[in-house]
């Protein structure tokens, strides 16, 4: 997924790379080892709801997509090109998406509706609602936690990444312990490193239990994880390199994984 994501950078040049970079391990654990869908039935109403908020990461989504077999590999480097529907923040219009992203603030709360639904239906279908610490800052998120709280959405998960940047910056709101304020809120709460593949797929499979209660877990993640330069870049919410530079930045991550 990070080899697919740093040749959509490269054809564009620039894009959210490092987000993506850092949830590729979150993806692969909610797709490979966890999450119930058909890839040649995108739209089964008996799936798992996958809903990410942060509709800027979709540079990893869509190569996650890609691995699932509901994207074809060949349509990732259109991304955010003009006429593409893979655009920067994600549409409906891309087999797999639940929803419009990219107006945060918004993915719990629809995230919500969506776990009362599939209790509605009794079709067993789990929702998963990824947000982002800086969506912590916004008073829909809290309002949305109560609401699962109240209605014993244990059919929901939320994960949160806290990667501490946003789009001036380090984030700056007062939101930590987020741990103890998810718990504080009534929700069944694990907080796990983001980058950890196997803490992943275990709080994953913990957050299963019909315990009446909904599930958070916190995942620490590193923006730009897996290539050393860009994890030490202070401004890492929108990435923009030279072109000479991807290739470089590439061979960077390939040495970090594999020597």
């Amino acid at each position: 997924m990070r080899r697919l994501m740093m040749r959509m950078a490269s054809g564009k040049g620039e894009g959210y790379i490092a987000q993506g970079l850092a949830i590729a391990d979150f993806l692969s654990a909610m797709y490979f080892h966890e999450l119930r869908y058909d890839p040649a039935d995108p739209h089964w109403p008996g799936r798992d709801r996958f809903v990410l908020s942060t509709g800027h990461y979709s540079i990893a989504f869509y190569a996650c997509l890609a691995e699932a077999g509901m994207l074809q590999v060949e349509e990732l480097p259109t991304y955010g090109l003009n006429g593409s529907r893979l655009p920067m923040s994600t549409f409906e219009n891309v087999p797999g998406i639940e929803v419009c992203g990219g107006s945060l603030g918004q993915g719990l709360g629809q995230s919500v509706g969506m776990a009362l639904a599939a209790r509605l239906d009794r079709n067993g279908a789990r929702v998963f609602s990824e947000l982002s610490d800086g969506e912590l800052q916004e008073g829909s998120t809290w309002e949305a936690a109560m609401s699962a709280t109240t209605f014993k959405l244990d059919n929901l998960v939320a994960l949160i990444d806290c990667n501490g940047i946003q789009a001036d910056g380090a984030v700056h709101v007062a939101i930590e312990p987020v741990a103890e304020k998810w718990r504080s809120f009534g929700w069944d709460t694990r907080e796990v490193d983001g980058n950890d593949l196997a803490a992943l797929t275990e709080a994953l499979a913990a957050s299963r239990e019909p315990d009446g209660a909904p599930k958070a877990i916190v995942m620490r993640t590193v923006p730009g994880k897996g290539i050393p330069t860009l994890e030490k870049r202070e401004r890492a919410h929108f990435v923009r390199v030279g072109n000479d530079e991807w290739d470089d930045l590439t061979a960077e991550m390939e040495a970090h994984y594999h020597g």
